[in-house]
C-alpha cells in the first residue's frame, strides 16, 4: 500500500513542477519583453470588448439624444457624446467588434490564399512559378492595395463581406511571396526527398512535411498583418466605404468627428487612441514572436 501511495503521488508532483516551470517561463518572458506583454493585454481587452460588447457598453451605441450632443467627458458619459448625443465609449466598445472581425477575416483569407498560391509556385517551380511570381504577384503589387480595395467597394457597395474581400485582394501577395521563398528552400531538404522516395503524394509532402517547417515566419507575418488590416479597415470606414451606419466603427467615428476637431476634440481623440492601441498591440506581438522564434535572438536574450 505504501508503494502504491508513493507511485500515485509522483505524477501529481511532476504535473505541479511542470506547471510552475511553465508559469515561471511566461513570467520571465513578460519581464524580458514588457512591450509584448502590454500587446497581449491590449489584444485580450479588445477581444473581450468584441465578444461581450452588449454587456460591457454602458449605453446603446445608436441611441440618439440631441439634448446631450457634443457633451464633454463626464460621469454620465465617460468619453463624452458625439454630434447626435450618442455615447462615445459605447461606440468604441462596439467598434472593437468590427475591427477585430474584419481584421481576423482579412488575415485568415489572405493567409489561406497566400499559403495555397505560394506553396504551389514554390514547390513546382518552372513555368508555374514564373507565372505566379512574375505575372500574377507583380500585377497585384503594381497597384496599391488600398486603391484596389476602394475600387472594389465602390463597385460592389459597402458591407462587411465586401470590405473583407476588398482588403484581401492585395493582402495575399505578401504571404504568397513569403511562403514561396520558404517552400523553395524547404523542398530540397533531406526529409522532403525521403518522403518523396517513400511514395508520398505532393499534397501530403506540402501539408505534412513542408508547411509545418515554414510556419514560424508566416505566424509572425500574420500578427503584423493583423495590425495592417485593422488600420486598413479604419481607413476604409473613414472614407465612407466601410460598414454602413449606424453601425459603430472607429474609422467612421473619426470621419464624423473631424468637423468638430476644435470645438469638441474628444470626438476624434478617443477613436484615434483606440486605433493606435490596436495597431501597436499587434505590432508588439509580431515583433516579440519574431524575436522569440529566431534561435539567435533567443540565445542572445538568454531564453
Amino acid at each position: 500500500m505504501k508503494r502504491r501511495f508513493i507511485a500515485s503521488r509522483i505524477p501529481q508532483a511532476n504535473l505541479s513542477t511542470t506547471t510552475i516551470t511553465f508559469g515561471r517561463s511566461i513570467a520571465g518572458n513578460a519581464r524580458n519583453n514588457p512591450l509584448a506583454a502590454t500587446g497581449v493585454v491590449l489584444v485580450i481587452v479588445f477581444v473581450i470588448f468584441a465578444l461581450f460588447a452588449p454587456w460591457i457598453a454602458p449605453q446603446d451605441p445608436a441611441a440618439i439624444n440631441l439634448r446631450a450632443r457634443l457633451d464633454t467627458p463626464s460621469r454620465a458619459h465617460w468619453f463624452g457624446t458625439d454630434e447626435l448625443g450618442r455615447d462615445i465609449l459605447s461606440r468604441i466598445v462596439y467598434g472593437a467588434r468590427i475591427s477585430m472581425l474584419v481584421g481576423s477575416c482579412v488575415v485568415a483569407t489572405s493567409l489561406a490564399l497566400g499559403l495555397i498560391i505560394g506553396s504551389i509556385a514554390g514547390y513546382y517551380g518552372g513555368g508555374i512559378d514564373r507565372f505566379v511570381n512574375v505575372v500574377l504577384m507583380n500585377a497585384f503589387l503594381s497597384f496599391p492595395g488600398i486603391l484596389l480595395a476602394i475600387a472594389f467597394v465602390a463597385f460592389r457597395g459597402p458591407g462587411i463581406f465586401n470590405l473583407v474581400v476588398a482588403l484581401s485582394l492585395g493582402g495575399w501577395v505578401g504571404y504568397a511571396r513569403l511562403v514561396r521563398g520558404q517552400v523553395l528552400a524547404a523542398r530540397e531538404r533531406e526529409f522532403v526527398e525521403a518522403a518523396r522516395a517513400l511514395g508520398a503524394s505532393d499534397l501530403r509532402i506540402i501539408v505534412r512535411h513542408i508547411l509545418p517547417n515554414i510556419i514560424q515566419p508566416v505566424i509572425v507575418q500574420a500578427a503584423i498583418g493583423m495590425a495592417g488590416a485593422i488600420l486598413a479597415e479604419a481607413t476604409m470606414s473613414f472614407l465612407g466605404l466601410g460598414v454602413p451606419p449606424p453601425t459603430a466603427s472607429w474609422g467612421a467615428m473619426l470621419n464624423d468627428g473631424r468637423a468638430h476637431l476644435f470645438d469638441a476634440p474628444h470626438l476624434v481623440l478617443f477613436p484615434a487612441v483606440a486605433v493606435m492601441l490596436a495597431v501597436l498591440s499587434f505590432n508588439f506581438i509580431g515583433d516579440a514572436l519574431r524575436d522569440y522564434l529566431d534561435p539567435r535572438s533567443r540565445i542572445e536574450a538568454g531564453l
